[in-house]
């Protein structure tokens, strides 16, 4: 099979694709045949050599796609609603980039009814990222105010449509005049953060109380900003080291807001909890995506052989939403 496989850290132009065995059906897994796979900011980490895969892993990039099942593992049960020709999506560790792939039966979704199969792709990776951190995590509640920073990358029109479906105010930091409509248009109220300061559009937004739930792609150039926009009892979710690894922080500042900054990662998670967060999200998300309320926004996609040509178009920034591979 076709796959675009880890090879030397670099730019774009190292993603090429290569000709390699199928992968092996684990006893719990289930084949795929991938009609499309998402692109992720992890996949840019990984392709610069920053992010390596979990132990075991696939060096196959990608880490979510839709498809079709090709095949069950023998210890893949009739509890698992699964069967072959079921159009599905999956969450993985890796391997994403290729025509086949397996994944582990409690991390494959049936695909949202109503929703395209290929967009699907757009769906399994940032539902999960956005539901366990923002409602598992910080236990975010109804009414309470979610600051979003990149409201229109792929975890952010996820985000923004997620958290306004499940009963949070939603504000978020966009970079121009196109995406702040974009994402209002999803239903967000949004900070130019090229032209205004965020901390305090925020507190202006809510007369000075601050965001209850920061969902932080950046890291260390926003940290001590982001606990200045909280609110007392407030939580800074950290999910994205875009702008740096460390940071200061003024503790006393997080003490008397009675605060909490919280690091997670979804990839290196063990698999029990990918599983407890992927029948969460079929639980608590998929009834609004199949309602409507939540919808896959897909900007572009490739053909898998224009892997790097996607990357590049990826690390420009330029994208609403998600981008996407297409065997």
């Amino acid at each position: 099979m076709r796959a675009v496989l880890e090879t030397t850290p670099g730019g774009p132009e190292v993603l090429t694709v290569t000709e390699v065995p199928a992968p092996e059906l684990t006893p719990d897994g289930v084949r795929i045949r991938v009609r499309a796979a998402g692109i992720n900011r992890a996949d840019v980490m990984q392709r610069l050599g920053r992010y390596p895969v979990p132990p075991g892993a696939s060096n196959i990039f990608g880490l979510e796609v839709s498809g079709t099942v090709l095949e069950l593992g023998p210890e893949v049960s009739g509890d698992a609603g699964l069967a072959v020709g079921d159009d599905v999506v999956a969450l993985l560790d890796s391997g994403g980039y290729a025509e086949e792939v397996v994944a582990p039966a409690a991390q494959v979704l049936p695909v949202p009814a109503g929703v395209d199969p290929v967009a699907a792709a757009g769906l399994p990776e940032v539902c999960a990222t956005v539901f366990s951190n923002v409602f598992m995590t910080a236990a975010a509640r109804e009414g309470e105010t979610v600051l979003i920073h990149g409201g229109t990358g792929g975890i952010g029109t996820n985000a923004i449509q997620m958290c306004r479906a499940l009963g949070l105010r939603v504000l978020t930091t966009v970079g121009s005049p196109e995406k702040a409509a974009a994402a209002r248009d999803l239903g967000a109220e949004t900070v130019n953060y090229r032209e205004e300061d965020f901390v305090e559009r925020v507190k202006e937004l809510t007369d000075g109380r601050g965001a209850d739930i920061v969902l932080d792609v950046v890291g260390a150039m926003y940290l001590e900003r982001n606990v200045d926009a909280l609110a007392v009892n407030g939580r800074v979710v950290v999910i994205g080291l875009q702008g740096g690894r460390k940071g200061e922080l003024d503790l006393g500042k997080l003490m008397a807001k009675r605060g909490a900054v919280i690091g997670t990662t979804l990839r290196s998670r063990p698999a029990e909890e990918k599983a407890q967060i992927m029948a969460a999200v079929r639980e608590h998300v998929w009834p609004h995506v199949e309602a409507g309320r939540i919808v896959p926004v897909i900007n572009r996609t490739f053909p898998l052989e224009e892997a790097a040509a996607a990357h590049e178009y990826f690390d420009s920034g330029a994208h609403i939403g998600k981008v996407l591979l297409v065997p």
